[in-house]
């Protein structure tokens, strides 16, 4: 679980270095790429440190990558790569959403 800790981190500093860029660097969509990447990203790698802490094994695994392919994509159309990498977006959305779904399955058959 070091891994995906140090993952985690890693991925809520590269969300806040992005919602910087954004906010000072970028221009015209480029900015609302960067946001939306950025505010994504920070929350799944604050959920995937909460989900560690709550012996989970498989959400924050999938917090932590598809919040990097959700935003990373996101991140590299600001750059000014190709908009077909927009069609990749979605499965890091995907990703996300299982991620919660393992997160609230985990939850509801633990034990007090």
């Amino acid at each position: 679980m070091r891994l995906v800790t140090a993952l985690a981190a890693l991925s809520g500093a590269l969300a806040v270095a992005a919602g910087a860029f954004g906010a000072h660097g970028a221009e015209g969509q480029a900015v609302e790429w960067l946001k939306t990447g950025g505010q994504y990203q920070l929350v799944h790698a604050v959920a995937a440190l909460i989900a560690i802490r709550m012996g989970q094994r498989i959400s924050p695994w999938l917090f932590v990558g598809g919040g990097g392919v959700f935003a990373g994509t996101l991140y590299l159309m600001a750059l000014g790569l190709p908009r077909w990498l927009g069609a990749i977006t979605p499965i890091g959305g995907i990703m996300l959403i299982v991620g919660w779904l393992y997160l609230a399955i985990g939850a509801a058959r633990a034990r007090d």
